[in-house]
C-alpha cells in the first residue's frame, strides 16, 4: 500500500513517500481504509523524536516504533477483529490509529467512533486528537457558564476547539494568538482577543477563572498573576525546554506549585479515547463545533505539509487526503 515512511527521527527529510505492507489487526482492532488523516504539533514531535522523554515512554528509543507516522484518521472499515462488536465493514469512522499516513491503518476499537454525518473525511480527520484534548482540558478546568476563560494558543489545532467548546459551555472567552489570526479567533467565539507579541495577559487588567495554556511557554508565575484568587490553570504541553523533557518539565511542575497556593495548577496528559469523540459528535452534527482546518494536502505532499506546520502559519489543523472521496460526502 502507499504510505509515508519514516525510518529514523529527524527533520522533514526523514519523511518519504513509499510502499509498505498492509497492517495486520488483532482481535480487538479495526482495519480502516484511510480517506483522510490529520497533522498537528504532536505529529511533528513524533517525527523529530523530541523531547527524548517521548522515546522513553514507548514511541521507540533509537528509531520510531511505527515506520508509518500519523494518528488522526477518518475512513471506512475494511475489516474487523473477532472481538470487535461496535463496527462492521463499510462503516464510516473517525478516531485515533497507528500509522494514518497510509492507505490502511489499524486502530483499537475503543479509539474509534462513528463519523459525524455532516462532515467530510477531511473535516473529520481534523477532529480526534485536537478536539479530544481540548475537551479534556475544559473538563480539567471545570469550566462553567459565566466563567472568564483565557485560551493561550487559541488559533492552533487544540486551541481552536477549546475556544468553541468554552463558548458553547457559556464562558466568556479571551483568545491569545498572533495579530494576523485575530479574525479567526473571533470567528471561533472569542469575545476578546490579545496579541501575544504586543499584549500582556498577566498585566493585571483582567483576572480569569480558568486559563488553558495550550502549547505555550509562559512561566507558571505569569499564569498565576492572571488567575483569579481561586482560579484554575491547565497546562497542556509546551514547545520549549530541554531536549529531554521539553515543555513537559513545566507541565510537571504545575501540580507541585498547586500544593502551596490557593490557585489550582493542573497538568493535562491527554488520553486517546472514543468516549470523547462520542461526546463531540452531537456538537459537531449540530454545528456548535466546526472543525477549524488550515490546508489540505495529498498523501505524497506530507513533507510539504510538515514544513508549513513548522512555519507557524497554520490556522487550525492540517488535513491529509489519502483516498479521494468519490461520493463528495
Amino acid at each position: 500500500m502507499r504510505a509515508i515512511v519514516q525510518e529514523a527521527y529527524g527533520s522533514v527529510d526523514v519523511l518519504r513517500p513509499g510502499r509498505t505492507a498492509r497492517p495486520n489487526i488483532a482481535d480487538n482492532e479495526v482495519l480502516v481504509r484511510v480517506h483522510a488523516a490529520g497533522m498537528d504539533r504532536g505529529t511533528w514531535h513524533l517525527m523529530t523524536g523530541r523531547p527524548y522523554l517521548m522515546r522513553i515512554i514507548g514511541f521507540g528509543f533509537r528509531r520510531p516504533k511505527s515506520s508509518v507516522p500519523g494518528i488522526d484518521v477518518a475512513g471506512t472499515v475494511a475489516a474487523v477483529g473477532s472481538a470487535v462488536t461496535r463496527f462492521a465493514v463499510g462503516d464510516k469512522v473517525y478516531g485515533m490509529s497507528r500509522g494514518s499516513f497510509a492507505e490502511y491503518a489499524a486502530a483499537l476499537e475503543d479509539k474509534l467512533a462513528p463519523m459525524p454525518s455532516n462532515l467530510s473525511f477531511e473535516q473529520a480527520a481534523a477532529v480526534p486528537i485536537s478536539a479530544g484534548t481540548a475537551l479534556q482540558a475544559l473538563d480539567a478546568g471545570r469550566v462553567e457558564r459565566g466563567a472568564k476563560v483565557l485560551v493561550l494558543g487559541a488559533s492552533g489545532g487544540v486551541g481552536s476547539y477549546a475556544v468553541q467548546l468554552a463558548k458553547y459551555l457559556g464562558a466568556e472567552v479571551t483568545g491569545v494568538g498572533s495579530a494576523t489570526k485575530a479574525g479567526l479567533m473571533r470567528s471561533l467565539g472569542a469575545e476578546h482577543v490579545l496579541d501575544y507579541a504586543a499584549d500582556d495577559f498577566a498585566d493585571g487588567a483582567r483576572r480569569y477563572d480558568v486559563i488553558l495554556d495550550i502549547g505555550g511557554n509562559p512561566k507558571l508565575s505569569r499564569l498565576r498573576r492572571a488567575l483569579a484568587p481561586t482560579g484554575t490553570a491547565v497546562v497542556v504541553g509546551g514547545e520549549e525546554g530541554g531536549k529531554w523533557t521539553g515543555g513537559f518539565g513545566r507541565s510537571m511542575r504545575a501540580p507541585l506549585v498547586s500544593l502551596f497556593v490557593r490557585q489550582r495548577l493542573a497538568m493535562l496528559a491527554s488520553k486517546e479515547r472514543a468516549s470523547d469523540l462520542e461526546r463531540l459528535t452531537p456538537l459537531l452534527e449540530a454545528g456548535h463545533v466546526i472543525p477549524s482546518r488550515d490546508r489540505t494536502y495529498p498523501l505524497d505532499e506530507v513533507p510539504e505539509a510538515m514544513r508549513r506546520l513548522e512555519s507557524g502559519d497554520v490556522r487550525g489543523k492540517i488535513a491529509i487526503t489519502v483516498i479521494a472521496d468519490e461520493t463528495g460526502s
